[in-house]
This record gives structure tokens, C-alpha cells and sequence, in this order.
């Protein structure tokens, strides 16, 4: 199985419209980030999204995605929801619904913000076709088991995922003790770290070294990450285990 992170960056993108500094003026293309997604290819063809972010369309060409099967979502926020429409050229093409899960709060939301794209198959495809699907425990999916995760976002309940021997938390500023038990025996861990100030709604890089040594994966991937948070710089303020995570990077997991 493969993990694709189509995005790392947090709500702005990197460069920032506008700014001039070190990182958006940077020729590295692993300080470009596009807005915080993931693609998983399953071991039978099923491809799994976790978020629609506004850059969704150039991050599926840039990355050849020729279908999508369901949509994890993590919360509604702008950045990780707003390239929902985005979804219909994946309907076109494979003539087919297209599922979204995430907490009831997202699906109500969802459906209430978009009803235009929530119906049912029919001879009409020129807008997505999509069925929203609350979960609140273990989801059977394409034949592998998808755990969400409940994490806090400032004041918000949202959702990251486990699947498999890797878990995905994006915009998180606590991980309540009984989802840390969720998160035991990781090879993979891809996590919040927003900037190097703390933050109400995210972790910082602080905590997020320290969510990263109480969890114990065997690697670390950090994401989310605004402009302050250069490549390089960053790579080396880090213990061997955890990695600055960058668009286009590809995972495999067992």
C-alpha cells in the first residue's frame, strides 16, 4: 500500500502571497506546499483521499490520479475541504458515487454546504455525484479496516485515521490519552507541526517532538506546515526518526 501526500502546507500554501521570506523566495521545491491532503492506492486499485483541499485539481495532475474511490475527511475547514467540487471529474470518469466519511459534524456540514453535489446516480454527471457517510467507530473499506481517530483542534472534535501501520493527524492541538492507545505500533506517523510558536489550534514544533517520541513510530513525518518552517533549516533541528514530510512524497506501508 502507498501513501502520496499530495500537501503539506496549512491554510495559506507556501510561498504566501506576498511574502518575501526565505522559504516562499526558496528555488527548493520541497518548500512549495500546496494545501494539506493525501492519496492512499490500495493494494486492489481503490484509491482513498483523505481531504479535499482547494489545490485538489493541479495536485491530481501533477500526480497522474485517475480515480478516486471515498473521501476521509478530517474536519470542514476551508483548506481541507473547498476543492470538494473537484471530485466530480472523478465521478465523469469512473460513472460512479463517490463516498465521503468523517464525524457527523462534517457530514451535516458537508451536506448543508454543498447539497448541489450530495444525490444520487443518474444520467447527469456534469456536477459530482457524492453520498456523505457518518462513522464514529472502525469502517470497512475496499477490505481494510479504517480507524478514525478523535483529536482535539482547538475547540473542535475532528478526526485523523489509521489504516493499517499508519496514521494521519493534521490540525491537531491535543491527542486525548485514549487515542494515544490508538496509535500504538506505528511505522508511519504523519502529524501536525504548523510553526515553531505555539499555536491554539495546532501543535507547534514543541509538541509535536513530543507526541512524536510518546507515540514511538518507527518514522515520523511532519506536515501542515506554514513559511516559517524552511526544508533544510528544519531537517536539522530534528532526532533521525522524524522527517520533514514534502509534496509529492510517497510512503509505502504494510
Amino acid at each position: 500500500m502507498q501513501l502520496i501526500l499530495l500537501g503539506v502546507g496549512s491554510s495559506a500554501g507556501t510561498p504566501v502571497i506576498g511574502c518575501n521570506c526565505a522559504t516562499c523566495t526558496s528555488s527548493d521545491p520541497k518548500n512549495k506546499r500546496t494545501r494539506c491532503s493525501s492519496a492512499i492506492l490500495m493494494p486492489d486499485g481503490h484509491v482513498l483521499l483523505i481531504d479535499t483541499g482547494p489545490d485538489l485539481r493541479n495536485q491530481s495532475l501533477r500526480e497522474s490520479l485517475t480515480r478516486i474511490d471515498a473521501v476521509l475527511y478530517t474536519h470542514t475547514h476551508a483548506d481541507h475541504v473547498h476543492g470538494i467540487d473537484d471530485l466530480r471529474s472523478f465521478c465523469q470518469l469512473q460513472r460512479q458515487q463517490i463516498p465521503l466519511y468523517g464525524n457527523q459534524e462534517s457530514m451535516t456540514h458537508i451536506a448543508s454546504k454543498f447539497t448541489y453535489a450530495i444525490r444520487n446516480p443518474g444520467d447527469y454527471w456534469d456536477l459530482p455525484v457524492l453520498s456523505t457517510n457518518p462513522i464514529e467507530s472502525e469502517l470497512e473499506l475496499f477490505g481494510e479496516t479504517i480507524i478514525p481517530i478523535p483529536v482535539k483542534h482547538g475547540r473542535s472534535d475532528i478526526y485523523g485515521y489509521r489504516i493499517r501501520n499508519l496514521a494521519y493527524i493534521t490540525d491537531v492541538s491535543e491527542i486525548p490519552e485514549s487515542s494515544l492507545a490508538l496509535l500504538e505500533g506505528l511505522d508511519i506517523l504523519l502529524l501536525d507541526c504548523l510553526r515553531y510558536q505555539p499555536h491554539f489550534t495546532h501543535v507547534n514544533l514543541e509538541q509535536s517532538l513530543g507526541y512524536a517520541n510518546r507515540i514511538g513510530a518507527k518514522n515520523t513525518y511532519l506536515i501542515h506546515m506554514t513559511h516559517e518552517m524552511e526544508f533544510n533549516d528544519l531537517t536539522q533541528r530534528l532526532p533521525p526518526s522524524v522527517h520533514v514530510a514534502y509534496d509529492g512524497l510517497k510512503l509505502n506501508f504494510y
